[in-house]
């Protein structure tokens, strides 16, 4: 057991290190100036579509739940950290962290209302509930002097700027590192393996003493918390607040990228979140084509991997390293036994 403790742990330090080279190469070539405005603002979506698709694995892959209504808890979040630092009078550089507190926790309220209800449904009845939670957030917002109505907000600020273009996407990725962990290190708890039970028996995982109502409303509370935090980055990062850019479509959008990229395989929702934030942006020069490219990729990838890019498999740097040197190791056996 502490020879398998050791090698979790090695495998751990591993990817933190792959991690942090991976940042500080990111934030030395925006800096520089190698990488552009354009494409760091690019970097900074990517970072958060990959927090708010795998926030939605944890309802959708790892506890079993389709979820239609996930842009309203990002709605909800956007303009909670937007109003906080418009009205606090502080600097933004220490409004805007306590601001995605606060939106953190202003979804997760709302994910504990709207879940509590929700919840009790299963299948295709959870997920039109949800969608209809969704639309409700948005076309409320619409009609509330607070959020400005159909109007939006706009005026938050930004921590980026052309002298120091990084920090917006600093904080998207250190966050996005952060519920990557996190959503590892519960998938792996005995918390995490109750959920994962939910999903493949709820009516077994009940019968062995597992409180399912609690697990599935801590699962969906945390998923709207993680939403709402990416929400406040998103509104600092735009500047602006447009109510009809959270509607079902993008609910829809964050669960392609969950499916796409394996429900339940959370490196899977880091892969495909890039990849489908990254390639419509890229392929702009090709404007006539690059909707309809996008879209076959995601047809081409249902037809013959239906269940995903990587299913419920991860990605682990370390165990493809092993696998690469058994390999090497199995090639050179023959020869030096032919030599002897």
């Amino acid at each position: 057991m502490t020879a398998f403790r050791k090698k979790i742990a090695t495998n751990y330090i591993i990817n933190a290190i792959l991690v942090a080279i991976l940042f500080v190469v990111l934030v030395i070539l925006i800096n520089t100036g190698v990488i552009s405005r354009y494409n760091t603002g690019i970097l900074t979506l990517v970072c958060i579509n990959v927090i708010l698709a795998v926030s939605l694995n944890l309802v959708t892959g790892i506890l079993g739940q389709l979820v239609l209504g996930h842009a309203g808890f990002m709605l909800v979040g956007a303009y909670a950290s937007s109003l906080f630092t418009l009205n606090s009078n502080l600097p933004l550089e220490i409004s805007f962290p306590i601001s995605l507190i606060l939106a953190g926790m202003v979804s997760a309220v709302f994910g504990f209302v709207i879940g509590i209800p929700a919840l009790r449904l299963r299948g295709d009845y959870l997920a039109i509930i949800t969608l209809g939670f969704g639309e409700i957030i948005r076309v409320v917002s619409y009609n509330l002097k607070i959020t400005n109505g159909s109007m939006g907000l706009s005026g938050m600020g930004t921590l980026s700027n052309r002298e120091n273009p990084s920090p917006m996407f600093i904080y998207a990725f250190l966050i996005a590192v952060v519920v990557i962990v996190i959503m590892f290190t519960f998938g792996r708890s005995r918390h995490g393996r109750a959920v994962i039970s939910i999903r493949e028996d709820e009516i077994a995982a009940e019968s062995m003493g597992i409180n399912t109502v609690y697990y599935k409303l801590f699962a969906f509370v945390l998923a709207a918390f993680i939403a709402g935090v990416a929400g406040g980055i998103y509104a600092h990062h735009i500047q602006m607040i447009d109510p009809a850019k959270f509607d079902f479509n993008r609910s829809v959008e964050i669960l392609i990228m969950v499916v796409l990229g394996g429900m339940g395989s959370i490196t899977g929702s880091v892969i495909s979140a890039s990849v489908l934030t990254a390639l419509p942006e890229w392929l702009r020069e090709f404007s006539q084509y690059r909707m309809v490219l996008y879209s076959a990729i995601l047809i081409i990838v249902m037809l013959f991997r239906p269940s995903g890019l990587l299913g419920r498999n991860e990605i682990s740097v370390p165990k493809i390293l092993a696998n690469i040197k058994k390999r090497i190791a199995n090639k050179k056996v023959p020869s030096d036994a032919k030599e002897e």
